[in-house]
């Protein structure tokens, strides 16, 4: 399961989050244990908090401002990774990593057509909508 430690967070994960492999070995770690915070500055110049995370056995420092978001970003994919481990037979976590990020990759596109699709029925009922408005406001100023 995905165990992680964060520093004050003050970049989203996004554009300016880095990535990087850690070198202390798992033993050397706590589950929850705070990390000392290391200033570091984004492309923006704004500090970046650092989080610790562990993905299928492996940790990793990420940097972003949103040290919850992070950790749940990786409890998802450290999820995803153990999900596929279990139905296949299969032990390389490259290999197991590209399966878990096409399961995500698909789920992503699923709700992303399913998001489009609603999208036509929203805009005729506004336009119902508008044009009922747009009736009422042409009695009113008859009226008026």
């Amino acid at each position: 399961m995905a165990s992680a430690s964060k520093e004050p967070p003050t970049d989203p994960l996004g554009k300016d989050a880095l990535l990087e492999k850690d070198a202390l070995p798992k033993s050397s770690l706590t589950k929850n244990a705070l990390q000392k915070e290391v200033p570091a500055r984004n492309a923006n110049g704004t500090n970046v908090g650092s989080v610790r995370v562990e993905i299928f056995d492996q940790v990793y420092n990420l940097r972003g401002s949103d040290a919850d978001y992070i950790i749940q970003l990786a409890e998802y994919v450290d999820g995803k990774m153990r999900a596929v481990s279990e139905q296949t037979a299969t032990v390389d976590s490259v290999r197991l990593a590209v399966l878990a990020a096409l399961n995500i990759a698909d789920e992503y596109h699923l709700l992303k057509r399913r998001l489009e699709m609603a999208s036509p029925e929203v805009r005729q009922r506004t336009n119902k909508l508008a044009s009922a408005l747009d009736e009422i406001l042409e009695d009113t100023r008859r009226t008026g």
